[in-house]
């Protein structure tokens, strides 16, 4: 367990329960279990790690994968995923809106601010959280088509999960403009650039945590379960099949060590 990839290599599978050769080459990122559970009934296949750290269920060369919550976890799973070399990581994430949004608006994240700490131990803090920009665009794409509306701009990921009384964090959060808050985006990209994944994210707004009426209940929640996360879930699951099947390369960035 010398390098980076003995060490992954080993633990992808004992997080998952999940061979590396039982892994699509597109996966999907979801934080919780019954994403996978929606997936696994639509293309009648087996969910594997009920009993670990992160479930999961593969089909059609996709897989999708319940990672937890919070970006230590995001991390976590972006360096575990290298042992697969996925051509495309999509996150399916859930967030708060901070500005115009309405429950179950979609929000197409163009960038995202590091808010978390967790990638600072990736990159120097002032290096910009950005997506794969042909993933982003095969999103757009696949709601256009569905006639579907939806939000770009920034989302602000955090650490932290109890704020909704702070009011000073919450002016802080109107300053810095940002569209959504969510927990893991800023880690995912960050991370999937370092590992030289390509990585997106389609979020989906289930709350409205800047007035109290808005703060997320058990009761909000499962509204919104019920209204909206099979359309976010079919929105991801068409996209990477859409990418799939064009063969076309999806990193835009070359990645390789300059002279000197």
């Amino acid at each position: 367990m010398k390098t980076k990839s003995d060490i992954v290599q080993d633990w992808l599978p004992r997080y998952t329960g999940r061979p590396l050769d039982q892994f699509g080459r597109y996966i999907l990122l979801a934080n919780f279990p019954n994403y996978v559970q929606m997936f696994a009934d639509r293309f009648g296949v087996e969910i594997m790690g009920r009993d670990r750290a992160m479930q999961s269920a593969t089909a059609e060369d996709i897989t999708i994968l319940n990672f937890g919550m919070g970006s230590p976890m995001a991390a976590t799973v972006m360096d575990l995923l290298v042992a697969v070399e996925p051509k495309a990581v999509l996150f399916l994430g859930k967030c708060g809106g901070l500005k115009k949004t309405t429950i179950g608006d979609f929000i197409l994240p163009i960038a995202a601010i590091r808010g978390e700490g967790t990638s600072n131990s990736y990159l120097l803090p002032e290096i910009p959280a950005l997506p794969s920009f042909r993933l982003q665009a095969a999103l757009m794409a696949s709601i256009n088509r569905r006639n579907l509306d939806y939000w770009t701009g920034t989302v602000f990921t955090t650490n932290r999960r109890v704020w909704e009384h702070d009011e000073e964090f919450k002016n802080y959060l109107r300053t810095v403009r940002a569209s959504a808050i969510d927990m893991e985006t800023a880690t995912i990209f960050v991370v999937g650039f370092v590992n030289h994944i390509p990585k997106g994210a389609l979020l989906l707004v289930s709350d409205s945590p800047m007035t109290p009426e808005g703060v997320k209940t058990s009761i909000s929640d499962a509204s919104v379960t019920e209204k909206y996360v099979r359309m976010h879930l079919e929105i991801g699951i068409d996209t990477l099949i859409e990418l799939r099947d064009s063969g076309e390369s999806i990193k835009h960035l070359r990645f390789e060590e300059r002279p000197g």
